[in-house]
């Protein structure tokens, strides 16, 4: 490859350094030309002991990529932030809320934030300490930087979108300056986040000098190609119950072949499935609409018949805010209208709770109907179903495995069925294939040391994971004791994967397990019951550096158990509450309290 050498008239240097510099330039490998191109770019960043303050617009201001994700969501949107910007030639690097040092804010010029909304208003977990930080005393002014808020949510909750709403209005209060209004995304965020990448990327681009291209670290490229729109089809091995006879519940263990896909996964990842609805639901839809099956229509999969669209491609149950709005202006319902009125988002929700789709249609029929491209523009896509991943890859090459706990329920004396459950537990049959896709979760990890003592904290099917861990120290003989609690109504019918954890215990692999079946005495016990039971040797193990990992319900459960986690370290360790809670959150930003909660 040709090169024209530097001299005086095509570069600021001197003949006398242009000289010097085509000297050098020659005798250098090509590795050894990348290293040099960023270390000159980073001596440019960061200037030395009495240089003088740099001004704004003179300096190259990196592109900081911030985000705060729970489920991967808000970090796939925020890595490919990142590769837009690299292939704009913008200087970028995209920062896990976790692993940001608040330390750095005060110096941030460019600053775009991706972040999730957890439960109801939360921030994700991985996210506390940042917006903490943020809210705090601490914070600093933030004149001179330029920020911009993508926000991830889904309106079926109260609050929508919170977290980056409150992080957008924060950064205002400190100073900063907005690139670009505030976005906030439903759960179908694709388009939305895309059109805000380019808006974001375009304003971003009059604020950066662009640095060498070599100097900017590009996201890692993902070795899996497979995703939401691209799923792996993959063949069912086994759909069996793990319940017996008599119980309420219906638990699936279901295994799949990854043969041929190349895909590969870690204990603590996700399995995520795109599921399709109950024939019989759309049905009842095109009824109640007085609306052809047959009609061709163009869904964002492509044309198809109403009735595949209806199946396939929207959420036919699940009723939000947006639904409401659109069907209460159609169907001139004004009881529906007053719903939406300022001040009565705690009522709507209340009405949302426990309806679907069918039974707005059924309360406030229309009475000159509606046509299909006007149904389908009230309705989301169909989202995809995540599960926590019950194997070890390690342990079983080529498959992954998955436990379903099958949702079928009574509501307004209707019938209803999980769109994913129970899809899995009527139609995974052996041999049949079924559309999915993983994603990473690295926010619930086994201990780098194998040697690491780990709690393990599953009531239900939060229990899937914490197999797949077992499983992969076994494998990897790790030496690392294993501490397992465990909870369900009945001991008889709903002890998930008995003879695997017996077999375990028998082996040493699983050094202690306590269970607690709730119904099957006078007396409820929850596993929050347990730990407190056996508080004094639970906080000696933690002490001596044991990982402590909770998966399961979001709602109740995990705040029941992380209460009772603070009372055992107030109690066994000598602190005040809020003491232990400041203990329980320096476990967390040391990755020895993880939470897999939904």
């Amino acid at each position: 490859m040709s090169r024209t050498a530097l001299d005086a008239t095509n570069s600021p240097l001197t003949d006398a350094q242009a000289a010097d510099a085509n000297r050098l330039i020659q005798a250098l490998s090509g590795d050894q030309r990348t290293w040099l191109s960023g270390y000159l770019a980073g001596l440019q960043a960061a200037p030395g002991e009495g240089a003088a303050p740099r001004e704004h617009a003179a300096e190259p201001h990196t592109l900081t990529i911030l985000y705060g994700s729970e489920t991967g969501n808000a970090e796939g949107v925020a890595e490919r932030l990142g590769e837009a910007a690299l292939a704009r030639e913008l200087p970028a690097r995209v920062v896990d809320m976790a692993d940001y040092k608040p330390r750095e804010l005060r110096d941030e010029h460019l600053l775009l934030v991706v972040t999730a909304t957890h439960g109801e208003g939360d921030p994700p977990d991985p996210a506390l300490d940042f917006h903490e930080f943020l809210h705090g005393r601490k914070a600093p002014r933030l004149e001179g930087t330029r920020f911009a808020v993508l926000a991830l949510g889904d309106s079926s909750y109260e609050h929508f979108c919170q977290t980056g709403r409150d992080i957008d209005a924060r950064l205002e209060a400190l100073g900063g300056e907005r690139l670009l209004e505030r976005v906030d995304c439903d759960v179908d965020f694709e388009e939305a986040a895309e059109a805000w990448r380019r808006n974001v990327l375009d304003a971003a681009a009059a604020h950066v000098i662009e640095a060498p291209a070599a100097a900017v670290a590009a996201p890692a490229q993902p070795a899996v190609t497979y995703d939401r729109q691209t799923p792996f089809h993959a063949e069912v091995l086994e759909n069996q119950i793990l319940n017996g006879r008599g119980s309420e519940k219906a638990t699936h263990h279901i295994e799949l072949s990854l043969e041929g896909s190349g895909l590969d996964y870690q204990p603590g990842d996700i399995l995520c499935l795109m599921p399709r609805n109950r024939e019989a639901v759309a049905g009842e839809l095109l009824e109640a609409l007085r609306l052809d099956p047959d009609q061709t229509v163009a869904s964002h999969s492509g044309e198809r018949t109403l009735a595949q669209a209806l199946r396939d491609d929207y959420e036919i149950t699940t009723l939000t805010p947006a639904f409401i709005e659109a069907y209460a202006e159609l169907a001139e319902a004004e009881a529906l209208k007053a719903l939406l009125a300022e001040g009565k988002r705690g009522e709507l929700m209340d009405y949302l709770h426990g309806r679907h789709i069918i039974d707005v249609l059924e309360e406030h029929p229309l009475e000159g109907g509606v046509d299909a491209e006007t149904l389908l523009g009230m309705m989301r896509r169909l989202q995809p179903r995540e599960y926590s991943i019950a194997s070890s890859h390690l342990a079983n090459p080529g498959e992954v495995h998955v436990t379903v706990a099958a949702v079928r329920y009574e509501s307004l004396g209707r019938a209803r069925h999980g769109v994913a459950s129970t899809f899995l537990a009527e139609q995974a049959e052996p041999g049949e294939t079924v559309p999915v896709y993983l994603r990473r979760n690295k926010h619930f990890r086994l201990p780098d040391d194998p040697d690491t003592a780990t709690v393990m904290i599953g009531p239900g099917t939060g229990v899937a994971p914490f197999r797949a861990f077992l499983q992969e120290r076994e494998v990897a003989g790790a030496g690392g004791a294993n501490w397992l609690f465990f909870g369900n109504p009945h001991f008889r019918t709903d002890f998930l994967y008995q003879t695997e954890w017996q077999r375990w215990l028998k082996e040493g692999v699983l050094d202690r397990m306590d269970v607690a079946f709730s119904r099957d005495g006078a007396q409820k016990i929850y596993v929050q019951d347990r730990l407190r039971e056996r508080g004094a040797e639970l906080f000696r193990w933690i002490e001596a550096g044991a990982h402590l990992y909770v998966c399961g319900d979001a709602e109740r459960m995990a705040p029941d158990v992380h209460a009772a986690l603070v009372e055992i370290v107030a109690e066994h360790g000598g602190r005040s509450p809020e003491e232990a809670s400041e203990y329980l959150k320096q476990l967390q930003r040391d990755k020895r309290y993880q939470r897999d909660v939904y």
